[in-house]
């Protein structure tokens, strides 16, 4: 009857570690599937998932679609950079730079 009492007395501790242990591994594994990282085996070697043609050919798509999308997203990083200093300026020295461009144009036509 003791050891009864005792058991029941210490199972609200052990399910508490079991509980701390599993959402340990469930935290654990959230976290390397976010970041991107191989999941494991039992064994502890990475599981990796199979690729086929049509996985290897949608990367190279998505590959080069984000180059193409870097550098349109440069591109609109330099006019907006330019429409920043042209509207923050002071305007007097704006309209300096707008007729010294007009007078070299004329000059040179």
């Amino acid at each position: 009857m003791e050891k009864l009492a005792l058991l029941l007395d210490s199972l609200p501790i052990i399910l508490g570690i079991v509980a701390i242990c599993v959402g340990g591994w469930m935290f654990n594994t959230w976290l390397r599937i976010k970041n991107g990282y191989p999941l494991e085996s039992s064994w502890g070697h990475p599981i990796h998932p199979s690729t086929d043609k049509e996985a290897i050919e949608r990367i190279k798509l998505l590959t080069s679609e984000n180059a193409q999308l870097r550098a349109e997203l440069g591109s609109v990083k330099d006019r907006l950079e330019t429409i920043e200093r042209i509207v923050t300026d002071q305007p007097m020295r704006l309209a300096k730079e707008i007729d010294q461009l007009a007078i070299d144009k004329g000059g040179r036509a």
